[in-house]
């Protein structure tokens, strides 16, 4: 089951100049490939689409499009998008056909959670996200929105690596590091940062 709908229709031309049309008369293009059938040269509505992008939910869910003229379904992940570098608009969009049962991996956004209420930061120190997103190996039909961690417990100097957190069911995160997620570190002005400066001027007086 799909979580998002999109109407198409099949482009006629393709290259920069056709691009550049469709995009004037409303339309994005984009591309549906893979899954042992012929690539489809699509054209969206780019309001339609361009709403959709906005939405985090949208770059991890299975998607269905509708191309008009063609028989059949096109279940797609959005695997890739191109973007105007002055005016921050989509130009162009890749989806990679997949099915249910597939495995895939793809980028999850990382999420801290109760970051403001936790020890170390009520105490002036600051949550440093290492990796805003974490390589996830699973179905595609069960790709987690975000992966949630739970800061609540975290004082001054703390780190979470990647063994220390519980994936989603079914998902994994394949590495042979024990790498750092995020950590909580001390900042200038912060309680650690007070205590140090008490014990070099307690050494100086002695």
């Amino acid at each position: 089951m799909s979580d998002y709908v999109i109407e198409a229709e099949l482009r006629e031309e393709t290259g920069r100049s056709a691009s550049r049309r469709l995009r004037r008369a409303g339309k994005l293009p984009g591309i549906i490939y893979g899954g042992d059938k012929p690539d489809l040269a699509i054209s969206m509505s780019y309001n339609t689409v361009s709403k959709l992008l906005d939405e985090e939910l949208f770059h991890t869910s299975m998607i269905e499009i509708k191309v008009k003229g063609v028989r059949g379904k096109n279940t797609v992940l959005l695997k890739d998008s191109q973007w105007d570098p002055v005016l921050d608009t989509a130009t162009h969009l890749d989806f990679f056909r997949v099915s249910g049962k597939d495995t895939i991996t793809m980028d999850v956004p990382v999420v801290p959670l109760n970051a403001d209420k936790c020890p170390g930061v009520v105490k002036g120190g600051l949550v440093d996200l290492v990796r805003h997103s974490l390589e996830i190996t699973c179905r595609a039909d069960s790709i987690p929105e975000s992966i949630e961690i739970d800061c609540s417990n975290l004082d001054l100097g703390d780190t979470i690596h990647i063994d220390d957190i519980t994936l989603p069911e079914g998902a994994e995160v394949i590495h042979d590091v024990n790498f750092t997620i995020l950590n909580l570190s001390a900042t200038k002005g912060s309680s650690s940062d007070s205590d140090s400066e008490d014990d070099e001027s307690g050494e100086a007086d002695e």
